[in-house]
């Protein structure tokens, strides 16, 4: 499954290929580190799921997830108790987590999500721990847990931009906290500074700091060229060895006659392209196809001439250089196929009130629509077009429409290729600028494309806007299994990890239906308490000093938990980006942490009604007793879900599956 995508970009790391993910690269960079101290060389292919390791070692990569994934565990204890000071509770939490058959299957492989709920526990953790230190600031306990928290929330972000949601709930604490302290009168205005201070360096500047140098040691790291050069832009390509830009010297300035590649801004856009193949019958004009091709060829070649007279004047050595200006029009001849760049009103073959854009023309002589302007987006008219860094726009002269690629795939007939169309919406995006790449003209001096290198800012901003790019192009692709959040807290469909036969070891991602439907419960029993409670505060009720303890734990400890899970849930209802089941993880984890901390509160609260005090304490021990054996026995039931199941499926009476189908829409 996906460990084929992080064991791979495990091995890029150790062997320092570029390539490009949509997540932030901590966690890679780490699973590279496992691999490489643990003797893995680098060399395995991660081609499909299935494919056997043989003699590659690859348990230190597993292991170093696995062990992350464990410290769930102690985190998960550690916090409880810190709440709700008892430890029955802190134990249920913990029972909770280590017994999860969907907790044991995610840390088990080759995968970002242990790293990244290691880090997500760790700031709860710390941030549980400083609040607790709030009746001594500036001490030495204090500053630690504090820049800690900073810590996790850069690890957290590191790995998967998800960690935002876990830097939202630091923060939200951080304004509460700082709130109070306004309120507290005897805190003089200088020391509410000091306070404000230390934690916009520890919480803000510390995390920012750490979450840089993280993609200046990736980007020192990965410096070869790789699979993922085509996604940015040329500048950067220009610093990977073994990419066609590294180390050339290239004329500066665009000039008439030149022959040049000329490559989309949107990621993954393309070349502009073109071939001998005519576009089919029935669409568009029946002319000569241009498509953006998204790799280096000789059909990206491309000569600038001038809209009114031959360049053929222009290739005799001893004519005057003369260059292309922001305004000008020109045409642009391919130059394997001698036909223009052109478009006219016959609509684009895929994009809806596009226009279709053709070669047209025979040794470059066409008609009035091949015209087109180009100009230089944020210049003036009359300026110089550098190659590489200006952005370009062609409008066609005739029609007024942009030349732009649209990021659509043609069918077989444009051999699967990215379509280019001619559009009408003059909006300014991506899709519509262009640089140009290559540019070859033996009349102009060269100069390195050193001074082109890009600076770090500019590097990590340009690395931050394709991912953001990449992740909003995750679209669900055909009949591929995608869920919904809905799904998630019940449980209601699991994950094909491995296996497809009877003689495989099939593992499937699914929680532990008992441990699940107890968080659900518990989600809206918490409400349901915490409403009655503050009710209950709020009319004046006087309570015992034991059940006022008890109400704070449940309102204090159990809000910041409960504000957790609706962080790490409730956004993704919005994302327009393809879900999976894995993505709930983070959020159970706060629904289990409240699962400890209510049913201790709840079995507390109805054991104070009996007496005497030995009869209380047996019916409360009793009872978080039958939670735990309860908890055992159903991972005792589902466990062969994280371990792999063998023999015959789930239908089969034979199976050791047999009768815990209890959902249709379980997978086993």
């Amino acid at each position: 499954w996906d460990e084929t995508h992080f064991g791979k970009m495990g091995s890029y790391y150790i062997n320092r290929t570029f390539f490009f993910d949509v997540h932030p690269p901590l966690g890679k960079m780490l699973i590279g580190l496992a691999g490489y101290l643990s003797g893995y060389d680098g060399t395995f292919p991660f081609q499909k799921p299935g494919d056997r390791y043989e003699q590659h070692s690859y348990m230190g990569m597993r292991g170093f997830c696995a062990f992350l994934g464990s410290c769930l565990v102690p985190f998960a204890y550690l916090t409880v108790l810190e709440l709700s000071k008892s430890l029955p509770a802190a134990l249920l939490t913990a029972f909770i987590l280590i017994f999860d058959t969907g907790c044991i299957t995610l840390s088990q492989y080759i995968l970002l999500d242990p790293i990244l709920m290691f880090f997500l526990m760790g700031a709860v953790l710390s941030m549980v721990k400083c609040n607790s230190c709030a009746d001594r600031p500036f001490s030495a306990s204090w500053w630690f847990w504090l820049s800690l928290t900073g810590v996790n929330l850069a690890g957290a972000m590191g790995v998967k931009f998800v960690g935002l949601f876990v830097v939202l709930l630091v923060g939200l604490n951080t304004i509460y906290d700082l709130w109070d302290l306004l309120g507290n009168l005897s805190l003089s205005l200088v020391m509410f500074g000091k306070h404000l201070l230390a934690r916009v360096l520890c919480l803000i500047l510390l995390p920012l700091a750490l979450y840089t140098t993280m993609f200046a040691v990736h980007f020192t790291v990965l410096n070869k060229s790789g699979p993922g050069d085509g996604f940015f832009s040329s500048a950067f390509q220009s610093q990977l060895i073994g990419n066609n830009l590294h180390n050339v010297s290239i004329p500066e300035h665009l000039a008439y006659g030149s022959v040049v590649t000329m490559k989309n801004l949107r990621m993954a856009g393309g070349y502009l392209h073109s071939h001998w193949h005519l576009y089919p019958e029935g669409v568009g004009a029946r002319q000569q196809q241009v498509t953006a091709y998204l790799h280096k060829d000789l059909n990206n070649l491309w000569i600038i001439k001038k809209h009114d007279l031959d360049t053929a004047d222009l290739s005799d050595p001893s004519s005057p250089v003369e260059f292309v200006r922001h305004g000008d029009i020109i045409r642009l001849e391919h130059k394997e196929t001698s036909r223009n760049l052109h478009s006219h009103q016959h609509e684009a073959p895929l994009t809806r009130k596009h226009f279709q854009v053709t070669g047209y023309g025979i040794n470059g002589t066409g008609d009035s629509n091949d015209f087109w302007r180009i100009e230089v987006v944020g210049r003036k008219a009359g300026k110089l077009i550098k190659v590489l860094r200006s952005q370009v726009r062609l409008t066609h002269v005739a029609t007024g429409c942009i030349l732009g690629s649209s990021g659509k795939t043609l069918p077989k007939w444009g051999w699967e290729q990215v379509e280019v169309t001619c559009t009408p919406y003059l909006k300014e995006s991506p899709n519509s600028l262009w640089n140009f790449e290559d540019h070859i003209n033996p009349k102009l001096p060269n100069i390195s494309l050193d001074v082109l290198k890009p600076s770090f800012a500019e590097i990590l901003l340009e690395s931050h806007m394709v991912m953001i790019r990449g992740n909003s192009g995750l679209k669900p692709k055909d009949n591929e299994v995608t869920s919904k959040p809905w799904h998630w807290p019940i449980n209601y469909q699991g994950l094909r990890f491995s296996g497809v036969n009877e003689t495989d070891y099939r593992v499937y991602l699914l929680g532990n239906p008992v441990i699940w439907w107890l968080n659900l419960v518990t989600i809206g029993l918490y409400l349901l308490i915490a409403v009655s409670t503050a009710v209950a505060l709020k009319r004046g009720v006087q309570l015992t000093s034991e059940l006022k303890e008890l109400s704070r734990i449940m309102l204090r400890g159990g809000g910041q938990i409960m504000l957790g899970w609706l962080l790490h849930y409730l956004p993704f209802f919005m994302m327009g980006r393809v879900l999976y089941f894995h993505h709930y993880f983070p959020a159970m984890l706060f629904s289990s942490m409240l699962t400890g901390i209510t049913w201790d509160t709840l079995l507390k609260f109805c054991a104070g009604f009996l007496s005497p005090s030995t009869t209380a304490r047996k019916v409360y021990g009793g009872s978080v007793l039958a939670l735990v054996l309860l908890i055992t026995y159903s991972f005792y039931l589902f466990h062969p879900l994280s371990y792999g199941m063998i023999g015959p499926m789930a239908s089969d009476p034979s199976s050791p599956m047999a009768g815990l189908r209890w959902m249709d829409s379980w997978e086993f």
